[in-house]
């Protein structure tokens, strides 16, 4: 079973690292940095610096600020990391319609159940629609994830697209980490939780289109 926190050897970093003949060993650097990111994130988040982390990894200070110029930047590749999974997942999911949203919900559902306890902990000051009409580097990647499923149910509901940017400002409100593992961790089991969160995503996207 994959240790919640740790991002798998197919993050986004890495595949283009690799491609670049990036040395072993500064692979294997960037995955310990990561990796001691999302367990700090995760155990003590009020005190994430770049020596904490460090420490963690088992890295020098000046080594780990040669793979990332600050903790900010060091966030924003585990987060990246995580939805580039959501993404390739989506990409390669061949299902069509309101069948292919629920699975790519389910997906999301059990990246969420692995790293939604550090993922909690980074939030941006900007809000959603800013960064995405900003092409902010986290935000786009969401948009590849969830485009092709969030445009099959506009149509399955007849939503026009003029409303894709709303419709993905929606979901991001609605299949927040922080509001799936509240509703599992307050009660709902995790297939009810979903679904409920689904069928009312549903629905805000005819409500949303209708008003």
């Amino acid at each position: 079973m994959r240790h919640p926190g740790r991002l798998p050897l197919t993050v986004k970093n890495e595949e283009q690292g690799a491609g670049r003949g990036m040395r072993r060993d500064a692979v294997r650097n960037r995955r310990k940095l990561l990796e001691a990111v999302g367990e700090a994130l995760r155990t003590e988040p009020g005190a994430m610096t770049m020596a904490v982390i460090a420490e963690r990894a088992d890295l020098s200070l000046a080594t780990a600020y040669r793979y990332f110029p600050s903790v900010e930047e060091l966030l924003k590749a585990y987060l990246l990391g995580v939805i580039v999974q959501l993404r390739n997942y989506s990409h390669d999911c061949p299902k069509t319609g309101p069948d292919l949203f629920e699975e790519v919900v389910r997906e999301w559902a059990r990246l969420v159940r692995s790293y939604g306890p550090a993922m909690v902990q980074i939030r941006s000051r900007t809000g959603f629609l800013t960064r995405l009409r900003d092409n902010d580097e986290v935000i786009t990647p969401v948009r590849d994830a969830w485009e092709r499923p969030i445009r099959s149910v506009m149509r399955r509901l007849d939503v026009p697209d003029e409303h894709f940017d709303h419709a993905l400002f929606l979901y991001n409100a609605m299949f927040d980490p922080r509001e799936i593992l509240d509703l599992i961790s307050t009660g709902l089991p995790e297939e009810e939780a979903i679904s409920r969160l689904t069928a009312a995503y549903y629905g805000a996207l005819q409500g949303w289109a209708g008003a």
